[in-house]
């Protein structure tokens, strides 16, 4: 029921505004019920409490919204488990939303109403209200206590084959392990909550979810972009489906970063113009944008500029920031490659004036490209220059010839051992 239709039962109530329709329901909530009470009237007492919380929410006022939860519990006494359990739950999620509020009473609230669900042996609530706890700690960076309470849950939740709330603290759990730099333990509890996933069915946003974890280990602990790109367009997809559009923001701006750690800026620009894409649009978008231009043009300036101009989008962001220190060596190599293109022999000062970094740096970056075989040249450190050989491109038609004789080869078998099966 609307906060309409609950106010129209009484049009004699001032309600001219939000602020009046706060104060009446506040009002209208903390009355007792009593024997005589119908379901109609008990109906509107609960639609009224989802009314004034979406309320409270709404003007961010999260100590009037845990007042009123804490008033309501003689309310919820009355009521069925199952009623109870979603309107305690629906009442905290609406506070767990509010944002730019202090985490301290947030975490506060959780404990209450977990001590309340404890306290009235609703068993299931109490799991159900730990695991928002566990991804409130996780969304206020607190990982360690994340961690603990997410391992003590699963356990418990195992013994009552729960597998819906395992998935989500299992999620939780892989999450808390990443943020503390642990990623075999945060892929062996993202890949049990991926098993347990795949025997039942999850909604799309907890799809999405899993997906987008994956795609975030696949690019930290293997380095494997191609396969965290794809894991991060089927979040994207599941963020999108369900009009969750911070979430899908967040997945398509993971998508770019691994184009630019696979080296394809270009293709940015493509995914950019793709019709779901064009309705996301920000400054997360345009830091990618900036990043993906710098290394076009191979310009570690440019890049440096706009790591500083967007701060929030870039420095702030745990996933990009781990890749920074790679994303900034790779931007490094490639502008040192442009600045030195044009040069069969090129002194070190001039090549470190260019690129605005001391010489003793860029020497050593040079010397490590060779020997990493970037390219082929060779230092004279007495003279300060550096000398680059031009190398012949090498004829591959030979290496091509032998792998496909070899492939012809293996095809000539597979059809001699199928042949004998017939005869």
């Amino acid at each position: 029921m609307s906060g309409e239709t609950v106010m129209e039962h009484f049009p004699n109530q001032p309600h001219q505004n939000e602020e009046n329709a706060i104060r009446y329901l506040t009002s209208f909530v903390s009355k007792p019920l009593n024997n005589t009470n119908t379901e109609e009237e008990i109906k509107l007492k609960e639609d009224s409490i989802m009314e004034l919380g979406n309320m409270l929410a709404r003007n961010k006022r999260t100590q009037d919204l845990r007042d009123m939860i804490q008033n309501t519990r003689p309310f919820l006494v009355s009521l069925g488990k199952a009623k109870a359990a979603k309107l305690v739950r629906n009442l905290l999620d609406l506070c767990l939303m509010i944002e730019d509020q202090v985490g301290e009473i947030k975490i506060d609230l959780c404990k209450e109403c977990i001590q309340w669900a404890e306290d009235e042996h609703r068993t299931f609530l109490r799991q159900t209200l730990q695991a928002r706890l566990v991804r409130l700690y996780n969304d206020l960076n607190r990982y360690s206590q994340s961690l603990v309470l997410a391992s003590s849950l699963i356990r418990e939740l195992k013994k009552v084959d729960d597998k819906d709330l395992i998935v989500e603290v299992q999620l939780e759990e892989s999450k808390a392990c990443y943020h503390l730099a642990s990623l075999a333990k945060a892929r062996t509890a993202l890949t049990s909550a991926r098993t347990t996933a795949n025997s039942m069915y999850i909604p799309p946003k907890m799809q999405a979810a899993l997906d987008m974890q994956s795609g975030i280990l696949h690019a930290a602990d293997e380095r494997d972009f191609k396969t965290a790109f794809s894991y991060f367009y089927e979040a994207f997809e599941g963020y999108d489906s369900v009009n969750e559009k911070i979430e899908a923001l967040r997945a398509l701006k993971y998508m770019l970063l691994c184009k630019i750690m696979l080296d394809s800026p270009d293709e940015i620009n493509t995914i950019l113009s793709h019709k779901t894409a064009m309705k996301y649009s920000g400054s997360d978008i345009e830091a990618m944008r900036a990043i993906a231009n710098s290394a076009k043009k191979r310009s570690l300036a440019d890049f440096n500029k706009a790591f500083g101009s967007f701060r929030q989008e870039l420095q702030c962001d745990p996933v990009v920031k781990k890749h920074f220190n790679s994303l900034s060596d790779s931007m490094l190599e490639k502008d040192l490659c442009r600045i030195i293109e044009p040069y069969s022999y090129v002194q070190i000062a001039h090549v470190a004036s260019k690129i605005g970094l001391p010489k003793d740096r860029v020497e050593k970056k040079l010397s490590q490209m060779i020997l990493d075989g970037k390219f082929s040249g060779s230092l004279h450190q007495g003279e300060g220059m550096l000398i680059i050989y031009e190398v012949e491109p090498v004829d591959k038609t030979y290496e091509l010839a032998v792998e496909t004789i070899h492939a012809m080869g293996e095809v000539v078998d597979a059809l001699y051992a199928r042949a004998r099966k017939i005869r």
